[in-house]
């Protein structure tokens, strides 16, 4: 999750036009920044990527580019290797002082 703190900042340009890095965002609650997030659309830089992670279909994949396979490759490798709940907990700590220290 951490690794898609980017996209997660060039989604909000893209769909809201906020910029993450900005005083004005600072000042943004915590309940709405949630649901922002939650309502990034699929054409945003986050919702194309969670897209081709999720996809299945082989026929699909097989139309994917080269970059599109390797990051479905990536995140089905992931899943399957699953996670352990430490590690979870740590990512998740991880991520949410980076979102918190936004808002500080």
């Amino acid at each position: 999750m951490f690794e898609d703190f980017d996209l997660i900042v060039s989604s909000f340009q893209t769909q809201y036009g906020i910029r993450i890095y900005s005083q004005d965002f600072k000042k943004m609650p915590w309940k709405e920044f949630s649901a922002l997030l939650s309502g990034l659309a699929p054409e945003t830089p986050l919702g194309r990527v969670v897209a081709i992670r999720a996809e299945t279909n082989k026929e699909v994949i097989k139309n994917f580019t080269p970059e599109q396979k390797k990051i479905n490759k990536e995140y089905q490798r992931r899943i399957a290797n699953g996670m352990s709940k430490e590690k979870y907990k740590r990512e998740m700590d991880r991520l949410e002082k980076e979102i918190a220290r936004m808002f500080q």
